[in-house]
């Protein structure tokens, strides 16, 4: 008997990052700052802010950083109780006690849809959030966070929910791009999904964002899925099986750290609206650029 309700999140985390190479050498592409915090972290956070009680992150070769970063670090919080850092100790224990955090591995990298597959034990017979672990996504002022406004649409409708957005053409090639019929404002029934298209080839310019709430039968699917773009079993390709899902636009900002100059354009634009980087940046970049 499926359970009521979307209490767990699946974070897949096991890319080898080879677009941010040098830096991910040995360090994972969902551990770099922006702004004070790893990217994970906004993630994790997210989930937990949206109701997730269970999380798991699926990770690969050379991904140790994330498990030691949601631990306790003994040595670390002996070191802060020593300096009488009350402040950053509270900060640091609240990291290591977010949620409830597993870990599975994805020993060979064989697309995002295989790497969900890792997930479906653990799942069991629940519908689930997935967050990909190298976006970040921001709410409107007022709004609820973007992963719980994709389960409010999934306790409406009782369907798949992709979070989608319009790209910019020049970037249309870089996304799953979904062809639907509006429902209603911001929301599309998805007729078919294509991964990463031409421009000239896609069905529209609406495009998925790195976070979606699925049943299990998305897992019987993705078995059979054979492999798609970059010879890759794709999610998008187990997607366009389901009996029905829709898209929707959240109330959202995105900051995609999927390339280093995501990555730079994000951790500035975030910076900026921290108050307390704010001002003193503005007047850096300000000199910076002659303006």
């Amino acid at each position: 008997m499926r359970k009521a309700g979307v209490r767990k999140a699946i974070i897949p985390a096991a890319g080898m990052g080879t677009r941010f190479l040098p830096i991910t050498r040995a360090q994972p592409k969902e551990m770099l700052p922006v702004v004070d915090k790893p990217v994970i972290q906004y993630v994790v956070e997210e989930a937990i802010s949206s109701g997730i009680e269970d999380i798991l992150i699926i990770t690969g070769r050379g991904k140790r950083a994330i498990e030691d970063h949601f631990d306790i670090s003994c040595e670390l919080e002996r070191k802060l109780k020593q300096n009488e850092d009350s402040r950053q100790f509270d900060e640091d224990r609240q990291i290591s006690s977010m949620a409830d955090i597993h870990y599975i591995r994805q020993k060979e990298q064989l697309g995002l849809g295989n790497a969900i597959l890792h997930a479906e034990k653990h799942c069991d017979d629940e519908p689930f959030a997935i967050l990909l672990g190298d976006t970040i996504t921001v709410p409107c002022d007022n709004a609820k966070t973007c992963t719980s406004q994709m389960i409010d649409a999934f306790n409406k409708y009782q369907k798949a929910v992709v979070a989608v957005e319009r790209v910019p053409k020049n970037k249309i090639k870089d996304y799953g791009i979904i062809d639907g019929v509006p429902l209603e404002e911001g929301i599309y029934q998805i007729l078919d999904i294509i991964e990463k298209p031409l421009p000239q080839n896609a069905p529209s310019d609406i495009g998925a964002i790195g976070r979606y709430i699925l049943t299990p039968e998305i897992f019987d699917i993705l078995r059979k899925v054979q492999p798609g773009h970059g010879n890759e079993i794709q999610l998008t390709d187990a997607l366009k099986q389901l009996e029905s899902s829709i898209g929707l636009i959240t109330c959202c900002k995105r900051y995609d750290i999927g390339d280093k100059l995501g990555w730079m354009k994000s951790s500035i634009e975030m910076t900026l609206a921290r108050e307390e980087f704010a001002d003193e940046l503005k007047c850096f970049l300000k000199d910076l650029l002659k303006i």
